[in-house]
């Protein structure tokens, strides 16, 4: 039997893991791989998500168009010029996380139970919690943690909210979201508030149990649920590729892929700025493709008009695309 490695050790993996995860989809082969590593030590899981947490902190400072504000993509309690301490570089992760806070990026505290988190319109927010999992709140979103005597709980009241949970059999994580909830031991999924009562569950890796009208459910990887105001349940099958394609947002992306122009424009009204307006029913309806700054619904809008043939009108009433 091998030598059982080191912290250090382990978080260099976690960071070449989460690397590889940012570069591209894993292969077949590669997921083998990286679940039989998860599987090899019980601090793995942890490394990875501090690893892909820190990756995702970085990743948002990119520039997302000529108006994009940083102080909108900011992590919750960022402690601008303090020095980061050593037990808040331990908990990003060790060497990884060291090497980013050298760069230059923001420290994030622990959450204490009860707390609560919201994101303004058109602000994305990484969220680190107590037990190693992250939460990340899109836009115009609000959760409540409780944490504490091994209950892991998230309320969330309003938006969406995206969690990696880091495994924990004895203490199942919980997610509450009006009458139900959902319930992981580890993986990644979303949870969103809709209109009238509905809500959406979208599961990205592991497995969950999700509180419905029927009694817990349970649902795997690559499906989606949308949970009706009476509990009722409608689960699809999502491609993983198509899930990664939604989950843009925590980067302050947003991805097409044949969605039309109408629903594109839906979707950029959620973060703000002028609102975009089709001038008739033909051209909402045309399919749209690409990877656009949320926050930048103006040069969506150009981009969108180049592409079908169209022109795009200012006035003070917002943008209108037209042909």
């Amino acid at each position: 039997m091998g030598e059982r490695p080191t912290s250090r050790q382990i978080d260099d993996q976690a960071a070449d893991w989460a690397a590889r995860r940012d570069r591209a989809v894993l292969s077949e082969a590669d997921r083998v791989a990286l679940e039989a590593w998860l599987s090899s030590d019980v601090r793995a899981a942890g490394a990875l998500l501090r690893a892909e947490a820190v990756a995702l902190e970085t990743r948002s400072a990119r520039a997302l168009g000529t108006d994009f504000d940083p102080g909108r993509f900011t992590p919750a309690g960022a402690a601008g010029s303090t020095a980061p301490s050593r037990r808040r570089l331990l908990a990003w992760g060790g060497a990884a996380a060291a090497a980013c806070l050298a760069a230059g990026a923001v420290t994030v505290p622990l959450l204490t139970a009860g707390e609560a988190h919201a994101t303004a319109v058109g602000e994305v927010r990484l969220v680190p919690l107590a037990d190693g999992s992250t939460m990340t709140l899109n836009t115009d979103s609000r959760a409540v943690v409780r944490f504490g005597k091994g209950r892991r709980e998230v309320e969330v009241t309003r938006g969406e909210a995206y969690f990696a949970v880091a495994r924990d059999v004895a203490h199942p994580f919980v997610v509450k979201f009006g009458a139900r909830s959902v319930q992981a031991i580890g993986g990644a999924f979303t949870v969103q508030r809709l209109d009238a009562g509905r809500s959406e569950v979208t599961i990205q890796s592991g497995d969950v149990r999700l509180d419905t009208a029927g009694g817990d459910r349970p649902v795997g990887a690559n499906a989606r649920v949308v949970l009706g105001a009476d509990g009722g349940a409608e689960m699809v099958t999502v491609a993983a590729r198509d899930i990664d394609r939604s989950l843009a947002w925590r980067e302050g992306k947003l991805a097409f892929e044949g969605e039309t122009l109408a629903q594109a424009a839906s979707a950029f009204a959620r973060y703000g700025g002028p609102p975009i307006r089709i001038s008739d029913p033909g051209l909402a309806q045309e399919p749209i493709t690409g990877l656009f700054a949320a926050n930048d619904p103006v040069g969506f809008s150009r981009a969108a008009a180049l592409a079908l043939d169209a022109r795009v009108q200012s006035s003070d009433k917002g943008l209108m695309i037209v042909r």
